[in-house]
């Protein structure tokens, strides 16, 4: 006898995360060993491994590479053997289990008009081509719209704009159609004759991902505010300096990075608003900080791992998770938990160069971010025994910029004031 098992996509995926089936693993009709990965989806911060419950043999794919994938969408069929009742009761109870941890996905999701709900991805587009979905036949199940459906009917509308011969009086504005307004108002090709020579890179799913959130937090969301300090990190070098050597030893490296996160918690304990999300009625202020740290990833984009609970780490804790995040992250290892739940984010531009960066886009649905700047050795005036004398000291610019609906300058600048005074004054 046999079972038919259904893969879904695990149901503990981000709401509102875009993903797109990547790659199958295996193929219809090859064995699979349980917990072997079956499948790699991309989202726009991860890519997720999809693993078989079971030993058996890869029955029906129902969503292709490239297609989009939802928490709850099942992604294809494993077929088991079984050789007796206790084997069938056995698979049964498996299934039974899929069915209980995945509910919201055993029938397709409706809007109210019947009409299948829309993905993330085909909101976006639709959204990015001022597109109805009214006007659109989908042909995903049950009519469901995808993704080359909207890409389609962008195509053959925007082709059908070019086919109007252009008034000699011009169109007036009830007659323009929004491809057609897209059309004007984008920007002039290069003509094919000028010699030049260019290649198209695709946008993957990460670089995508970054670009809407961007616009959308920086043009849709939060007045971005921003505020620079000067710090000067002579304490924490002398520190770093003394202890390095010793974290090594267990096996774990003492970045600045560390030092920058552990004054953070200390700033956000002083202005606890810069720990926050903003409501329409209300704001939200977390008891725990939880510290995204950008981490760059080359030409593929950004993605910003979290530390959580950072209130309840000492410095060795902070440079351990550090470690262990970053670490990971470059090798594409990060799990969907780990770039959850950031209270706070921290970018640290300055490790490729820059002095300042502004604004740096808060990362929704957060209050604030802090950039830290190059280190660079100034000169600096100090004061010692009454007299004024000129110093080489360690320093960089902080950043904070801020959500002002949230925060006011005033709150702004007591964040920045804590952080350079907590770094300023590290114990030796």
């Amino acid at each position: 006898m046999t079972a038919h098992l259904e893969i879904r996509f695990p149901e503990d995926q981000q709401e509102g995360t875009e993903a797109l089936m990547s790659k199958w693993l295996k193929a219809p009709g090859e064995t699979v060993a349980a917990h072997e990965p079956v499948a790699e989806i991309e989202t726009d911060k991860v890519v997720v491994e999809v693993a078989a419950p079971a030993d058996g043999t890869m029955g029906e794919i129902r969503v292709k590479e490239g297609d989009a994938a939802n928490p709850g969408d099942i992604l294809c069929t494993l077929i088991t053997s079984t050789t007796g009742p206790a084997e069938t009761e056995k698979a049964a109870a498996a299934i039974e289990a899929l069915a209980a941890a995945t509910p919201a996905a055993m029938s397709p999701r409706v809007n109210g008009d019947g009409r299948t709900k829309l993905s993330p991805a085909v909101r976006n587009r639709l959204m990015k081509y001022e597109i109805d979905a009214a006007m659109i036949k989908g042909s995903g199940k049950s009519g469901r719209i995808t993704v080359q459906d909207v890409e389609a009917f962008a195509k053959q509308a925007h082709a059908d704009t070019e086919t109007i011969a252009p008034l000699k009086t011009g169109p007036s504005p009830a007659s323009i159609t929004a491809p057609a307004i897209e059309q004007a108002t984008a920007p002039a090709t290069i003509p094919a004759d000028t010699g030049l020579h260019s290649e198209k890179v695709p946008h993957n799913n990460m670089r995508k991902r970054i670009a809407q959130n961007m616009v959308t937090s920086l043009m849709h969301t939060a007045p971005h505010v921003t505020s620079v300090f000067e710090a000067d990190l002579t304490a924490v070098m002398r520190h770093r300096a003394a202890h390095k050597a010793e974290f090594e030893k267990r096996g774990t490296p003492l970045t600045l990075t560390a030092y920058f996160v552990a004054a953070s918690v200390a700033a956000i304990r002083k202005v606890p608003q810069a720990n926050s999300r903003w409501h329409d009625d209300h704001l939200e202020i977390f008891r725990g900080i939880n510290i995204g740290i950008g981490t760059a990833l080359g030409d593929q984009g950004l993605i910003v791992p979290v530390l959580h609970q950072a209130e309840q780490k000492n410095l060795k804790g902070i440079a351990a998770g550090l470690a262990d995040l970053t670490g990971r992250a470059r090798a594409s290892k990060l799990s969907p938990a780990d770039v959850r739940g950031g209270t706070f984010t921290i970018s640290n531009h300055g490790v490729s160069g820059s002095l300042i960066a502004t604004p740096i886009i808060i990362n929704q649905p957060q209050s604030a971010i802090l950039g830290v700047g190059k280190i660079e050795k100034r000169v600096k005036v100090k004061e010692v025994d009454g007299e004024d004398v000129l110093a080489i000291r360690p320093t960089c610019y902080v950043s904070l910029t801020i959500d002002h609906r949230v925060l006011d300058g005033y709150q702004t600048n007591a964040f920045l004031s804590a952080l350079v005074e907590t770094l300023e004054n590290w114990p030796t």
